[in-house]
Order: C-alpha cells, then sequence, then structure tokens
C-alpha cells in the first residue's frame, strides 16, 4: 500500500509535484515542497489542513507562553523559516480543489500503474514522473491574474539548512547526547575540548544522516544504518560506535541468567560460618 502526496495551483490547476510514500509522513512533505520551490519558486502561502504534521497538538511550555511562542510541527517550522504562511483550512470546501485532484487521480492514475506494472514504490515513482505533464498539459488553464505569486530562493540560504528535522539537546558531562535511544559521542575539537552542558541542534536530513550543531558549526556527523528519508526523532547509526550509557551509581551491573541467583546467598549447614564458637579455658595463672 502507497500513499500519493500532492500539491496543487490553486490559481492554474496544475501539480507541479507529487510523489509516492509507505506512508503520509513529515518526510514526504518536506519532500515535496523542496520540489516545488524547485520548480516554481517560494509560494507566498500554504493550505493544509488540522494534521499533526502541519500544527502540533501540543499544549504550550510555560516557556513558550512566557515568550509569546506555539508549538510548532517540524513542518510549522520549516515554512516559518522559508517565511511561508500556513493557513489552516477548516471545512471540506477549503480543501475542494485538492480533493477533487485525488479522485481523479484515483481513476486516471490507478490505471495508468496497472498499465505499466508498477509493483514498487520507485517504479510507482517512475510512473508519477512520466504521468504529471501529461495530466497538467490536460488540466492545467491560465491564471485569472498574471502577476507571478511565488518569490526566488534567496542565495544566501543553503537548502540542507531548513529542509531537515530540527531538535534541541543537551550535552550531557561525558560530551555526549542522547537521541533515538542512542548516546552519540561528541568528539573534541580545536574550538573545545569539551560540551559539557551546552545546547547543541540536532539536524535530521532527508537522506538518513545526523548531524550535531553548536551555534551554527558543525561538530559531528552519523551515517544511518538505512539511508533514505528519515522519521521525526528516530535514527540508528551506521556503525555501533556508540557508547551505552552507564548505571547511575557509576558501578557496573551483573545480571544473573538464573532467577534464584538474584536471591541472598545463604551458606550451607555444614559452612564454617555456622559452627560455634568455642574458646579456650584460661588455666591458673603461673606464679613468678
Amino acid at each position: 500500500m502507497l500513499t500519493l502526496i500532492a500539491g496543487i495551483d490553486d490559481a492554474t490547476n496544475e501539480v507541479p509535484a507529487a510523489l509516492f510514500r509507505p506512508e503520509e509522513d513529515a518526510a514526504g512533505y518536506f519532500l515535496l515542497l523542496r520540489r516545488i520551490i524547485e520548480i516554481l519558486g517560494l509560494p507566498l502561502g500554504l493550505y493544509a489542513d488540522l494534521h499533526a504534521i502541519f500544527r502540533s497538538p501540543k499544549k504550550a511550555t510555560l516557556e513558550q507562553e512566557l515568550a509569546g511562542e506555539r508549538p510548532m510541527s517540524q513542518f510549522g517550522r520549516l515554512v516559518d523559516e522559508l517565511g511561508i504562511e500556513l493557513i489552516a483550512s477548516y471545512s471540506p470546501q477549503a480543501r475542494g480543489r485538492v480533493e477533487r485532484l485525488f479522485r481523479t487521480l484515483q481513476d486516471r492514475l490507478v490505471k495508468e500503474l496497472r498499465r505499466a506494472g508498477a509493483s514498487t514504490l520507485e517504479e510507482a515513482n517512475a510512473v508519477l514522473a512520466a504521468f504529471l505533464p501529461r495530466f497538467n498539459a490536460r488540466f492545467a488553464q491560465e491564471p485569472a491574474a498574471p502577476e507571478d505569486a511565488y518569490l526566488d530562493w534567496p542565495e544566501d540560504l543553503d537548502p540542507e539548512e531548513v529542509f531537515c528535522f530540527k531538535h534541541s539537546r543537551k550535552v550531557r558531562n561525558d560530551n555526549t547526547i542522547s537521541f533515538s535511544g542512542h548516546i552519540l559521542q561528541i568528539p573534541a575539537d580545536r574550538h573545545r575540548a569539551n560540551y559539557a552542558r551546552c545546547k547543541v541542534e540536532v539536524r535530521q536530513h532527508m537522506d538518513g544522516r545526523l548531524s550535531v550543531w553548536y551555534q551554527g558549526r558543525l561538530l559531528v556527523a552519523f551515517e544511518p544504518r538505512q539511508p533514505g528519508p528519515p522519521k521525526v526523532g528516530k535514527f540508528t547509526p551506521q556503525m555501533e560506535t556508540i557508547r551505552k550509557r552507564p548505571p547511575a551509581n557509576g558501578q557496573s551491573k551483573k545480571v544473573s541468567p538464573k532467577a534464584e541467583d538474584a536471591r541472598p546467598w545463604k551458606p550451607p549447614a555444614d559452612h564454617p560460618w555456622r559452627k560455634p564458637f568455642k574458646i579456650a579455658a584460661k588455666g591458673p595463672e603461673k606464679p613468678e
């Protein structure tokens, strides 16, 4: 089962980009928006439903309330950094254009996939790439207003800096951070020997890499065990160079394979500890 992720231009009915994903996820919308920007430019605004991918369901923390901030999803943070207005569509009528698009694609695109014999994600996306130009040539229309509603990409902005999931972590005293159940080591560099107690930014890139940044400077990067668009907050390193978290008391903990070994040890009945102590009788003192 594959999920189609697509966007449609409100003014022209053109579908600038679309892709198949194993499921609807944040990485799919990151890839979709980047492709749209590469083709058309930065849109002024985006319509989106109330899915948690677009709007975070979390409540604001006390610190956020005091700072006048609101919780953001990863996609919400992305469009905020790009200066794109994210408009919530609260009714089916507001999403009517894209809903009609999906109804059309469920008929026409499914037939194309069946004729091509596509059975994998890669094959389905190849069929989609060939299908979209023909679809747009038939259904796209001229906009009512000739003004372009897309902006040029800023020359001084690296796409890799924004098209990634971003997380905040605090470095532990042993110069490590915890991420997705792994303890990741930060090496010493020419700037600092230790980053203990510093707040760093962890970036999940769309190719699966994980990088750690401090004040705009790359500290270390980790390759994924399985390359490809990641899930938010999930990462498994390629090489197990990760140091395990020590116990809280600093002592190694032995785990016995037998349950009975966990009970307190008692000496057997014939153990010397169980024999009564004998005190030798003290004889009369010898005369001097």
